[in-house]
């Protein structure tokens, strides 16, 4: 088994396990290797350090990354049943996304603000979603603000 780090177009990172490079290539070309967070089958390679220890030397091995940082991809196989089960996993978050679309309201930005001013009776209780970094959304769970993290997908503009 082989441990790749993967980026797609739009700068998605993300790891999987294959079971040799040419599964990798094989898959990657057939497009069923796909961004956990965005969908897109444009995938690569990103640089990766190599892991280098030997007796008698110091670990120069990159730093682990915290699991809060890393986005989980499960093992790819060739199998039907693994492209089938994301496909449709893609599918049902394409869903979700429509719904909160056409139900909540957009705050972008200002989302951990709006959402702090509706917890504290600030403002109207309304379903909003918006954009929060990890550290704000961290505060808000700490201060009681029910929110939930979705994956998004970037849509497509033609």
């Amino acid at each position: 088994m082989i441990v790749y780090d993967l980026v797609c177009e739009s700068e998605h990172e993300f790891e999987s396990w294959f079971k040799n490079s040419s599964a990798y290539d094989t898959l990657r070309k057939s497009r069923k290797i796909s961004c956990p967070i965005c969908g897109s089958a444009k995938i690569r390679k990103a640089p990766m350090a190599p892991r280098i220890s030997k007796s008698g030397m110091k670990d120069l091995s990159p730093a682990p990354v915290p699991d809060e940082a890393r986005v989980k991809v499960p093992v790819m196989s060739e199998s039907d049943d693994m492209a089938s089960a994301m496909t449709k996993a893609t599918e049902a978050i394409k869903e979700l996304q429509t719904t909160i679309e056409k139900n909540f309201d957009n705050v972008g930005v200002k989302f951990p603000e709006e959402a702090r001013k509706m917890h504290y009776g600030e403002a109207e209780v309304r379903g909003i979603y918006g954009e929060a970094s990890v550290e704000e959304a961290k505060e808000l769970i700490e201060e009681g603000v029910e929110i939930a993290a979705v994956p998004w997908q970037k849509r497509k503009t033609s």
